[in-house]
């Protein structure tokens, strides 16, 4: 899929606040729940395929991939990816472009066997160098 540009950059506006100028960061968190027996395959195919296809739409600056420890699941393992994306424009641009498409390669290798929810939120105060 083609890297479309962005409708209107100059809706990328910093924020002014106390004499202090920055940009309000977003992180979009993908949880999942994957059964045991896929878990091994699925990290690999995340790390080698599916998170380069992601930050190669441009609309992310970063990832984390997490492993949950101490939850209570027997029969799977909960992960997290958190993208690190500019403003809601280019999330936007994403959910509407690109995650269709990225979502169903999900879906199409691992049906039945795990469990998404995504969320956003706003990042409000950090100590690592954006």
């Amino acid at each position: 899929m083609p890297i479309l540009p962005i409708k209107n950059p100059d809706a990328l506006v910093p924020i002014q606040t106390r004499n202090q100028l920055f940009l309000i960061m977003l992180l979009y968190n993908v949880t999942l729940t994957i059964d045991l027996d896929v878990h091994e395959d699925w990290l690999q195919w995340m790390k080698e395929t599916h998170i380069p296809d992601v930050m190669a739409t441009q609309m992310f600056l970063s990832y984390r991939l997490n492993k949950m420890i101490g939850h209570e699941h027997d029969d799977a393992e909960i992960y997290t990816v958190q993208y690190l994306v500019k403003d809601m424009l280019h999330l936007k641009h994403y959910n509407e472009n690109f995650a269709p498409e990225l979502q169903a390669k999900v879906k199409d290798r691992y049906d039945g066997k795990y469990v998404a929810f995504r969320t956003v939120m706003e990042i409000i105060d950090h100590n690592e160098k954006m």
